[in-house]
């Protein structure tokens, strides 16, 4: 049993994908060109908005839209620990500092009351704070009107990580169009992934489109003319290929996956009703990129032993929050302050997820996992 398996979702489309690699070898063209133009044209069509604009990775379309923003040393970003370094990480390479919020227990997404909370204490002690990233984790989008009232409110740019969320619903939008700008990425385990690294960006204001398709390509407005700073962010065309390709068979994948996450859900109220499984809002949809529920009780370490015992692979997502990371240790940040976030570090396991997942591995992982909490 694989934790994701890509072997597989390729023999079900591995004439596609064969015939789109192969079209682009025979173009000639390997970098940006009509492959990347023609998925920027699908995908902001798929999303509802005005601009896509592809790049290398969606650490790289963070980054850009920082840039884009001005963003630099002294500003300060609202963002959550609870997710991939890329999402901090990004706001101490323009120079700003990261100002983390703490989560939702039940979604693991950036709390709103704790947002306002560090706005005040911010604001008070006189910092610059300049915008919120709200990442939208394993599938589910966060709660990003509320979160764009926040930051009217305030006077701050909001950018979705929407890197686990393409395709996820909130209010009947689609996640990477409900703010100034949203970012996916097609890293190969993503929901719609890549063989290789490569994201997106989506907006719907045309002067940033403009400057985000500049800054990927070192800041140049046309051949050897510069016009601002920017970075070696373009996408591939290959990868762009391929996830055209892929994408055809998008929106049923996703159905497979809610439909996975439904049979995971009730196998566990009847096996192990002693874990949390995920928690989807009414007015949202999740695509599931992790399925992750919570052990409580300072047990998940020793049944993800158990699992492993059964050759049942699983993953924590993410086993030490982003404020307690040495890279962040100048923060000074004590233990305790993100209490939220340190729990969940400490509960969540992440169990095989994917589109082609069979009810038979799913009770088999179910199994195991029931006799992993009854084992102690």
């Amino acid at each position: 049993m694989k934790f994701i398996d890509l072997d597989r979702q390729y023999r079900e489309y591995r004439d596609e994908i064969n015939s789109a690699i192969q079209a682009v070898l025979d173009s000639g063209q390997f970098i940006l060109g009509k492959a990347v133009s023609s998925l920027e044209t699908t995908l902001a069509g798929f999303t509802g908005t005005r601009h896509a604009t592809g790049v290398s990775s969606g650490t790289d379309g963070l980054l850009l839209c920082l840039m884009a923003h001005g963003t630099g040393p002294g500003d300060e970003i609202l963002t959550t620990p609870f997710t991939f370094i890329a999402t901090a990480e990004v706001i101490t390479m323009t120079g700003a500092t990261p100002v983390f919020v703490d989560i939702e227990p039940e979604t693991y997404n950036i709390s709103v009351p704790d947002m306002e909370r560090k706005i005040a204490e911010r604001r008070k002690a006189g910092g610059r704070l300049r915008g919120i990233i709200p990442v939208s984790l394993y599938g589910q989008c966060a709660d990003m009107d509320e979160i764009n009232a926040v930051a009217e409110r305030e006077g701050l740019f909001v950018i979705e990580d929407a890197c686990q969320s393409f395709g996820a619903m909130y209010r009947e939008r689609r996640s990477c169009a409900l703010c100034h700008t949203g970012v996916t990425s097609f890293f190969p385990s993503k929901p719609l992934g890549g063989y290789g690294d490569g994201g997106m960006i989506f907006t719907d204001d045309d002067e940033t489109a403009d400057k985000l398709r500049a800054m990927r390509v070192h800041g140049q407005s046309r051949r050897y003319m510069h016009d601002m700073p920017g970075i070696n962010g373009r996408l591939d065309a290959m990868q762009a290929a391929i996830i055209q390709a892929k994408f055809k068979h998008f929106e049923p994948e996703i159905r497979k996956r809610q439909e996975a996450a439904e049979r995971y859900r009730d196998m566990l109220q009847q096996k192990v009703p002693a874990v949390q499984p995920p928690v989807i809002r009414n007015d949202r949809t999740s695509v599931y990129a992790q399925y992750t529920i919570r052990i409580p009780d300072g047990r998940r370490d020793s049944v993800a032993r158990r699992l492993a015992e059964h050759d049942i692979p699983c993953a924590i997502h993410y086993p030490l929050p982003l404020h307690r990371q040495k890279v962040f240790s100048s923060l000074g940040i004590p233990d305790g302050a993100l209490p939220e976030s340190e729990k969940a570090a400490n509960e969540v396991l992440s169990l095989p997820m994917h589109p082609f997942i069979t009810e038979e591995e799913q009770e088999r992982v179910v199994s195991a996992l029931a006799e992993a909490i009854q084992g102690g």
